[in-house]
């Protein structure tokens, strides 16, 4: 059968494949646009890894906490479906680092970790680190080339303790991945940029630094939603379908054919067949390279190798009474070289008002497991990670109590990782699909595993399918920074 039942007579009409919060951006782009729009999504719920969730009788997020409000698509796209009241600042942002055995400020004055003067990491690195720090400006030139590890730059210019008591907890944060695997361009563009240009890398931090100064963003780096970031999906969801958007959810795409060139495109769902002038893949590389085999077999070839990693989410609730001894502030990053399971806590119920407001009387933390490489950690019962989580939370923090509920959830291939290369496979993945027009992909995979991220490349796949080609281009020079989001995020 042919599903797709235009709403606006004459309209070219668009499927996207992905319920997450990248696909129903690109639906929501695309009824701006004029088209009309069937959204099919595998499960049977939409918003991917923003998922809202419920422990103890308090409304928590089970996935992404947190949005990057110094970039406009998340909050625009909060407010264009309903939510602009909603958005809120947390109620603390001031995180620590548990490392050498003790919990410590998070330094400040750094970009992602490399600081532009030694001083910004003392009580964190050893005396011989931060001489190490000092010397960096005798060093001859890095030659960064197109890419570089992050890992591997700044441990030869600033030495490996700044990489593995800073950068590794910080881009772990973000992408559960190695620092010396991670590209520099993708994962910390801004950096890359500056580095560039400069021969000294405590130059390139200042002058960044120095720009940050002149221009001072206004407001809160990140914000929540009142109610969980996982309601975000929900209501544009809302607003899709308000707007004739036509959404499937346990529909799973098996097939993308396009039998006469230039002609419609043909997409095949268990239940028929759905035609459309326009697709957009908002996908994973695993099953976007599926559908791709046969249309655009180069591309899947390419997706094939992006690997993901998998993470765990643990939150707890205590009475607020048995925490009173928690230490201040929003949670910590655990650095790897510690040799803890838990690479984050979140202190959620101090960070978000929304949270304590629902019962002041319960405090909600949440613990993060789980990196690129480490599957065996999330094969663990439910009872065990809890328990892992407890004896980590005691240690660091003396918190010894018994919570009163606990629930732990898996993102199995949940975060791509962005090694050394990745923005010039993307160039080809896009390049080999740029013969088919009218076909886009779009994701995490891409341009930035954030939520402001996700949004700008889906906006970008629309705005490329209605012959707007500019802000595609623009994301492929400067991706979207994924900074991380607080402890635990």
């Amino acid at each position: 059968m042919d599903a797709a039942q235009p709403a606006r007579a004459g309209a070219p009409h668009a499927v996207v494949v992905g319920g997450g919060i990248t696909g129903l951006a690109a639906a929501h782009r695309l009824l701006g646009a004029g088209y009309t729009v069937t959204l099919a999504e595998a499960s049977e719920r939409l918003g991917g890894k923003l998922l809202p969730g419920e422990i103890a009788g308090v409304r928590v997020d089970l996935g992404a906490e947190s949005l990057l409000a110094r970039r406009p698509e998340a909050v625009e796209l909060a407010r264009a479906a309903g939510l602009g009241a909603r958005i809120e600042a947390p109620a603390t942002a001031s995180a620590s680092l548990w490392t050498g055995g003790a919990l410590r400020p998070m330094p400040k004055g750094h970009v992602m970790g490399v600081p532009g003067d030694p001083e910004a990491l003392a009580g964190v690195l050893s005396a011989e680190g931060l001489a190490r720090i000092a010397r960096e400006r005798e060093l001859p030139p890095t030659d960064i080339g197109e890419d570089i590890a992050v890992g591997a730059y700044v441990a030869e210019r600033l030495g490996r303790e700044v990489v593995d008591r800073l950068v590794e907890p910080l881009l772990g944060g973000v992408y559960a991945g190695d620092a010396y695997l991670l590209s520099l361009r993708s994962a910390v563009p801004q950096l890359f940029e500056a580095a560039r240009h400069h021969t000294s890398l405590l130059d390139a931090v200042t002058e960044i630094q120095r720009r940050a100064a002149r221009n001072p963003a206004a407001g809160p780096v990140f914000a929540g939603i009142d109610g969980g970031v996982g309601s975000l999906p929900l209501a544009v969801a809302e607003r899709v379908r308000e707007q004739g958007g036509r959404i499937l959810t346990g529909t799973p795409v098996t097939a993308l054919r396009r039998p006469v060139p230039g002609g419609p495109w043909q997409i095949g769902t268990r239940e028929g067949v759905l035609t459309a002038d326009a697709v957009v893949l908002a996908l994973p590389a695993a099953p976007a390279a599926r559908l791709l085999e046969t249309v655009a077999p180069a591309a899947a070839a390419e997706l094939r190798t992006i690997e993901y990693a998998s993470m765990g989410l643990v939150t707890l609730a205590y009475r607020a009474r048995d925490a009173a001894g928690l230490p201040e502030g929003s949670g910590f990053l655990v650095p790897p070289v510690e040799g803890r399971t838990i690479k984050a806590a979140t202190f959620a119920g101090r960070k978000w008002g929304w949270i304590a407001r629902q019962d002041p009387e319960l405090l909600v933390l949440r613990t993060s497991v789980g990196r690129h490489g480490e599957s065996a950690v999330l094969a663990r019962e439910d009872t065990e990670l809890v328990e892992i989580s407890r004896r980590d939370l005691r240690d660091a923090t003396g918190l010894d109590a018994e919570p009163v509920a606990s629930r732990v959830t898996r993102w199995h291939e949940g975060l791509p990782q962005y090694p050394v290369g990745h923005a010039a496979r993307v160039a080809r993945i896009r390049g080999h699909l740029a013969p088919l027009p009218g076909l886009a992909v779009c994701g995490a995979a891409y341009d930035g595993v954030g939520v402001p991220a996700c949004i700008a490349g889906a906006r970008a796949a629309a705005d490329a399918l209605t012959g707007d080609a500019g802000a595609l281009a623009a994301l492929a020079r400067n991706p979207v920074q994924s900074t991380h989001g607080g402890a635990g995020e």
